[in-house]
């Protein structure tokens, strides 16, 4: 069994989640992808390591998370088990329901059948008793609100979960889902939503004001935009990327001349601040007090001490937020 590195808690500030009792890591590692069943097993392991070692307690996972569905919480499972059981309540795992996950009526969106079958089906797959956050994964446009809410609050009731969180839901969604975990006596701990600075929803909902005001916490994803916001897209789409490959939510046809010029900018101040423009990203997107966490993925161990240096970085200084807001907006 693994040992960990004895000064990992010596490496990180860790942030608290709006105005509950839980710190999360400024970066969290995502399992969205290279936790696959034909991925292989040592690197999948070693990049859980690297990042433990380094601080990052907060591994985030989802029901759908593979391929196959399922894989990656297999996969996490027996790298808690092998390497990391004694570690395990030094450890924040989440993990979702809501996007498609097994055949019929009941394995997809947010019913309280399939939130319920689905959270005991990944602490199965996890090997543990409860995980610490459990996600309604999108809004159910068909479905009550009041269904879904009730169903992942009657998860935390059960102690199949410690807290409560939203993945994706708007303002209206968002509000009333605040307003629901409230009145059943399991307040909302977290919102997870897409953030970066080439998606700027959040920004524009005015969703960070709504959950400061609430006393919550939000957890960013992508925020390097499936990798845009890297040098990996700087001379072109290189073969093997995420772009070239057909059914991927980045596509070829998004990366266009004109964001290419963004990027190249973006990337040209990052290296005046000494800094990859992956970190810059990352130190962007966490820039508000609201955002507690955001959810990076790794192919590789160095991709995680890589991407962890934002945190050593000077803060920004208005003159460099104001550059980011011009290159952004032209």
């Amino acid at each position: 069994m693994h040992t960990a590195d004895s000064e990992r808690y010596n490496k990180l500030d860790y942030v608290r989640c709006g105005k509950s009792g839980l710190k999360l890591p400024p970066l969290s590692l995502g399992l969205w992808h290279n936790f696959g069943q034909e991925d292989d097993y040592e690197k999948s392991k070693k990049i859980v390591l690297t990042a433990f070692d380094n601080g990052i307690t907060h591994f985030d996972l989802a029901n759908n998370y593979g391929p196959p569905p399922g894989a990656a919480e297999q996969r996490f499972g027996k790298i808690l088990r092998e390497e990391l059981g004694r570690y395990r309540d030094e450890i924040v795992v989440s993990t979702k329901a809501g996007h498609p996950m097994w055949d019929g009526p009941y394995g997809n969106w947010g019913s309280k059948k399939h939130l319920k079958a689905s959270l005991d089906q990944s602490l199965e797959r996890l090997g543990l008793d409860y995980v610490d956050i459990f996600y309604t994964h999108r809004p159910d446009p068909e479905t009550p609100i009041e269904e879904t809410i009730q169903a992942v609050s009657d998860s935390v009731k059960a102690g199949k979960a410690l807290y409560p969180g939203i993945s994706k839901y708007k303002i209206e969604g968002t509000v009333k889902a605040l307003e629901l975990f409230e009145e059943l006596g399991t307040p909302l701990l977290v919102h997870q939503i897409n953030y970066s600075m080439l998606d700027r929803t959040p920004e524009n909902l005015r969703l960070w004001e709504i959950l400061k005001a609430k006393g919550k916490g939000a957890v960013v994803f992508s925020p390097l935009a499936q990798g845009l916001l890297t040098d990996k897209y700087l001379n072109g789409i290189p073969e093997g990327s995420r772009a070239a490959r057909e059914g991927t939510f980045l596509s070829r046809d998004k990366i266009t001349p004109e964001l290419l010029e963004k990027i190249k900018k973006l990337n040209k101040l990052a290296r005046q601040r000494s800094q990859t423009l992956a970190q810059m990203a990352l130190q962007w997107a966490t820039r508000d007090d609201c955002v507690c966490s955001a959810i990076v993925g790794a192919s590789r161990p160095e991709q995680i001490l890589d991407s962890l240096k934002f945190k050593k970085a000077e803060p920004f200084s208005d003159e460099e937020l104001n550059k980011i807001e011009n290159i952004l907006s032209d």
